[in-house]
């Protein structure tokens, strides 16, 4: 526990810092947006209604969602699209706590305020809003609240935050990483409500004073929890820089370290993207802002190039390779050594009892059972060629975080899932992979993309070119199974393929 604990505090300040920046960020715009348009919905009461009903319904989108529809909006991920998301969602309560609280100034004090002779817009800013400040600080108040538990879904989207520790903990079962983001999540929120409850007690009491010092602790604190991102940016400038991304599941983690690892000894400053979605890393890695992330072959041909026919994992590479440099601004640098296939699998005795060993034989049986899958497994064009080659037809489809997908089908509650085929927990779970005698599944070769860029830095390519055909079916499993079942850290799983591995040649720089 002590260890694990160590590993993932080591990554504390880095993703509290930027959680804080975000989040501040995403607030602060927030307030500067929001208030003009209260002021607007005060002076012409009939936008009031359609200003607060767009508020709310932006307040009715999953967070995750909001957050997803940003990047093609955008066109980019990171910062940007979190941000944009972070904002839109802070609105609501400062833009009603403003618009209530203005609305419900006493009728005779307007009234007094007209007869000494002061202009509506007067009124406004120096009667209404002042005397509604007490309730917009308590709008403020929520919308922390609401921003900070958001910002920690801003991982999918390749903005770093807590939500690290969460996204990664969920897919490793890492309960400390899990742990470790929810309570640096609860610190931050508990925090920004007491700062910001100090200034309004400053606004109910009219205290100059104290409201200067709410500001001054606020600047403070948000100062000091931002120190280690001021540190990196003090760092060695004349370092090569790499940005580095990964998938939402373990395999995708330790692979990722691993990257960052030989970069790293090649005297590259590394960013790590983790827990991308598909669609997100691949377009931001045409985009140029990723330098390098591992995909899949299957992936590529199923869903980007849109081929269902069956192939050889070698027509597969090399029909992807050019498509990918062609259509994309790709490279594929080579594939690492392994396949990770999607397959069915069921649990070995209840396949024995069903006389179950391939796909045409679960068709026969499929109206009875259920079948679980991870989040975009029912969305793949694969999947639907698979179901219509078969003939598959199931009583249910679960979709399971990839994390929950195992124990799920080990304890019952479906009677098949989309496994992984090098999975450790296949064999952990005494699970037996079907056979596909139609070659309906695409091959699923491990390869590693860089952006056309990141291409043409010769000192990048020759880091990464030792990993080509270096990691076979079975050293991968066995990375994850140390990850999914012993608990180990990513860091090490990650340095014993890497020892595994003959380092680069030196590359000298250019």
């Amino acid at each position: 526990m002590g260890e694990a604990f160590q590993a993932q505090w080591a990554h504390f300040p880095n993703y509290f810092a930027h959680h804080v920046l975000l989040t501040v960020g995403a607030l602060a715009i927030g307030i500067l947006f929001s208030l003009p348009l209260a002021a607007l919905a005060l002076r012409r009461p009939a936008l009031a209604p359609p200003l607060l009903g767009l508020s709310s319904i932006i307040q009715t989108i999953p967070g995750l969602a909001l957050l997803a529809l940003m990047v093609p909006l955008l066109g980019r991920i990171g910062v940007v699209p979190a941000l944009v998301a972070l904002v839109l969602y802070s609105m609501l309560p400062i833009l009603r706590n403003a618009v209530t609280g203005a609305n419900e100034v006493d009728p005779n004090v307007l009234e007094a305020a007209r007869g000494i002779g002061m202009t509506d817009q007067q009124i406004l800013v120096r009667v209404q809003l002042p005397l509604a400040l007490p309730v917009l600080v308590a709008g403020i108040r929520t919308a922390a609240v609401w921003t900070v538990g958001m910002a920690t879904l801003s991982t999918p989207v390749g903005a770093t935050s807590l939500g690290n520790f969460i996204f990664s903990g969920l897919q490793t079962q890492n309960t400390v990483a899990v742990l470790m983001g929810c309570f640096g999540a609860a610190v931050l929120a508990i925090a920004l409500d007491g700062l910001i409850r100090l200034g309004e007690w400053a606004a109910v009491r009219r205290s100059a004073r104290l409201a200067w010092t709410s500001i001054g602790l606020l600047t403070i604190s948000i100062g000091l929890a931002c120190l280690p991102i001021l540190a990196a940016g003090f760092g060695d400038s004349n370092r090569p820089r790499a940005t580095v991304g990964a998938k939402t599941f373990t395999e995708q983690y330790i692979l990722a370290e691993l990257i960052a690892t030989k970069l790293r000894q090649a005297g590259f400053d590394v960013t790590l993207r983790e827990g991308l979605g598909s669609t997100v890393a691949f377009n931001a890695l045409s985009t140029g802002e990723l330098d390098v992330y591992v995909d899949y072959s299957g992936t590529i041909w199923a869903n980007y190039m849109k081929r269902l026919e069956p192939a050889s994992s070698q027509v597969v590479l090399e029909a992807s390779r050019q498509w990918l440099a062609d259509e994309a601004q790709i490279q594929l640098l080579g594939p690492l050594g392994f396949e990770n296939a999607y397959a069915i699998a069921m649990r070995s005795q209840m396949a024995r009892s069903l006389g179950i060993s391939d796909l045409s034989d679960l068709a026969e049986q499929a109206p009875q059972l259920a079948l679980g899958g991870d989040y975009e497994f029912f969305a793949r064009p694969e999947w639907r060629d698979v179901e219509s080659s078969y003939g598959l037809r199931f009583r249910e489809q679960r979709s399971f975080d990839s994390a929950l997908m195992y124990s799920a089908v080990a304890k019952g509650h479906v009677d098949a899932i989309s496994a992984f085929s090098s999975d450790g927990r296949i064999a952990a779970y005494d699970l037996v992979v079907l056979d596909d005698p139609l070659e309906a599944f695409p091959p699923y070769d491990a390869v590693v993309l860089l952006s056309d860029q990141a291409s043409q830095n010769r000192r990048l390519v020759e880091a990464l070119r030792p990993l080509i055909g270096s990691i076979s079916d079975s050293r991968m499993r066995e990375a994850n199974r140390r990850v999914d079942l012993e608990g180990a850290s990513i860091e090490a799983a990650a340095a014993e393929l890497s020892s595994e591995i003959a380092p680069q040649a030196k590359v000298s720089d250019f």
